[in-house]
């Protein structure tokens, strides 16, 4: 070997003995830290350290050199960071014959990614054979009534039931739980349940009802022509939901009413917009009936109902149970919105006639502490991205803003939707008063609790004595990655998970992480969490919009199969619900299962490909 080859040979081991003392000089820096963790969990707090070490250091250049000359460019170290080191070290040693001393590894290329392994089974449950990532499904409210529905999904695929506490109460999620242990149970299936606190979320508040309307409205062709008058059924139980196959709208009248109607009688009426009308009678029931209109009418409280005989007027009554219409906010690119401190309804912005903004419009934000804390300068999101805009003035009681994006065509702000600050670090603790309360309840059925809006190492200490408290160290404990706090404070939240010794998981929570990141940022960033939390041997949950398409319509898009296909990369995966979700949950295994075949984390494994038959 020539001079300047064996002078390069060396300076590469040089580089990488650098590598090598600076983790563990690290390691020394935080071994209190290490040492408080259970014995178990402190070879992965030292490979976390390790891996933390090294990606401090841009270590790109060393990376193309070592591939240039065929050694490991060091680009999959995360489950064994320092075995790793010490293997590239050795056959630089053999090479060059510059020997130095070698650390025992706290983790070895065996043992580091089997506990990954054991912790995605410790906090997941079994693994299944294939796919190898466990699949979540978010329960809806159904399924606290219609055990079929779990039962369904878990022979569809799914293995872990996601219980949101933000959403139903107790003894809805009890139902749930019970369910689904008694459906797996039947198939002789693992399933884990998992009940995710609501947690701090900024939102927006109450919008006034603008009244109750129900719109009757026939189909009509391109040309307006009548294809198929509205079909209403009248009824008097007060449940709309149940409305029978092949009618289109509900309508709810007293009893007296319906026991009157007969077939081929008629229902005039004025409506909302002075319109007269007519609904036809063409079928009677055990209490409801059946009537068809051929012009749109607006029916409000105020609309009466007279029952007509061919001249005779039968029996009058107004409707009864009309669904509230809340009128959205709408908001073009330049408009002020002021945020307001006190739970005030919302109020439109007002206008004089000749259009000078009389005030602009108001809106209540849930969480007081933002109004504390954000200043003026400071960026605003609402309704995951969809508006954004920037705080021109905060007084602790009002803030205003200044929206900076919306459709051009106006941008709809409705009550409930969330707000995230990007720019401020707000001090709000993770553990609301309704998140306290949730968890007594959830601690009886759940086998995971996860923590919502977790910012930094403190928020996961109050949950670990809450849990001590009630008696659960058993627990596992996920916790959601959302907003830009967790993700910078990671590294500590993982250390201080790792210190408690129970089932630890994290969730990518894509929804609030790519408003709070940027969304040219959020592959960046997802594939940092997962970097990290391998190193941890912590296993990762990725979720939000998996195959919603799919769960919501029935077809998806090649984007989110795409996606889809990414997450093998976690070890679990989490669907939201939807009217076809079962179909989801079988299409998730199917993608799974065949991208399972050609990786294990980010390396690829080399089956046998047809496709390279000549």
């Amino acid at each position: 070997m020539i001079a300047s080859n064996m002078d390069l040979l060396l300076d590469l081991q040089e580089q990488l003995i650098r590598l090598r003392e600076d983790a563990l000089a690290l390691e020394r820096l935080h071994e209190a830290d290490i040492q408080c963790c259970k014995p178990e969990w402190q070879g992965s707090a030292r490979n976390l350290v390790h891996y933390l070490s090294v990606r401090q250091r841009d270590i790109r250049p060393l990376q193309h050199t070592l591939s240039r000359f065929g050694f490991s460019s060091l680009s999959a170290l995360e489950p064994f960071t320092l075995a790793h080191l010490n293997t590239v070290i050795a056959l630089f040693q053999a090479l060059t014959g510059r020997l130095c001393d070698t650390p025992e590894p706290p983790v070895d290329y065996l043992t580091g990614p089997h506990l990954l392994q054991e912790h995605a089974r410790q906090l997941l449950g079994e693994i299944p054979r294939q796919p190898l990532a466990h699949i979540m499904v978010t329960m809806p409210s159904e399924a606290a009534t219609e055990p079929q529905l779990t039962r369904g999904l878990l022979q569809a695929g799914m293995n872990v039931v996601r219980i949101n506490c933000a959403h139903d109460h107790a003894e809805a999620w009890r139902a749930m739980a019970n369910y689904a242990r008694a459906a797996a149970a039947d198939l002789g299936m693992p399933v884990k349940i998992q009940a995710d606190l609501a947690g701090p979320k900024l939102r927006t508040g109450l919008i006034p009802s603008s009244g109750r309307l129900l719109k009757l409205k026939p189909r009509r062709d391109l040309y307006g022509l009548v294809l198929e008058p509205c079909r209403v059924w009248l009824h008097s139980d007060g449940d709309s939901s149940a409305l029978p196959a092949g009618l289109h709208k509900p309508l709810q009248v007293v009893r007296e009413f319906l026991q009157r109607c007969e077939v081929g009688d008629r229902i005039q009426l004025v409506d909302g917009r002075g319109q007269r009308r007519k609904l036809h009678i063409v079928q009677v029931q055990a209490n409801s009936c059946i009537a068809e209109l051929k012009h749109t009418a607006y029916i409000t409280d105020d609309t009466r109902l007279d029952l007509k005989r061919g001249e005779d007027t039968v029996l009058s009554t107004y409707p009864i149970g009309l669904e509230d219409v809340v009128l959205p906010i709408l908001l073009f690119k330049g408009d002020r919105l002021v945020l307001t401190r006190e739970p005030l309804p919302a109020e439109p912005e007002l206008r004089d006639q000749m259009g000078e903004l009389l005030h602009p419009a108001r809106i209540h934000c849930t969480v007081e502490q933002a109004f504390d804390q954000v200043r003026p300068g400071q960026r605003v999101w609402f309704d995951d991205g969809k508006i954004g805009a920037e705080v021109e003035a905060c007084d602790g009681v009002e803030m205003q803003v200044r929206i900076t994006l919306a459709d051009p065509r106006g941008s709809k702000l409705r009550p409930e939707k969330g707000i995230n600050f990007p720019d401020t670090a707000l001090e709000i603790p993770a553990l609301t008063h309704k998140d306290l309360c949730d968890l007594e309840q959830v601690v009886e059925f759940a086998d995971i609790v996860a923590l919502s809006f977790v910012r930094q190492s403190a928020d996961l200490e109050s949950l670990h004595l809450e849990l001590d408290r009630l008696g659960r160290p058993d627990m596992g404990v996920v916790l959601k990655i959302e907003n830009r706090q967790a993700f910078e404070n990671l590294p500590r939240i993982l250390l201080t998970g790792l210190r408690h010794g129970r089932p630890l998981g994290v969730m990518i929570a894509r929804g609030d992480l790519a408003v709070e990141m940027g969304f040219e940022r959020l592959s960046e960033v997802q594939q940092e969490i997962l970097w990290l939390c391998e190193a941890a041997h912590v296993p990762v949950i990725w979720a939000t919009q998996i195959l919603e398409s799919m769960a919501k319509k029935g077809v998806p898009s090649r984007a989110e199969v795409t996606d889809a296909a990414m997450a093998v990369l976690a070890e679990c995966v989490m669907l939201n619900k939807g009217p076809f979700i079962v179909e989801t949950v079988a299409m998730l295994r199917d993608i799974l299962s065949r991208m399972d075949q050609h990786y294990h984390k980010r390396r690829a494994t080399l089956r046998p490909l047809n496709v390279a038959r000549l």
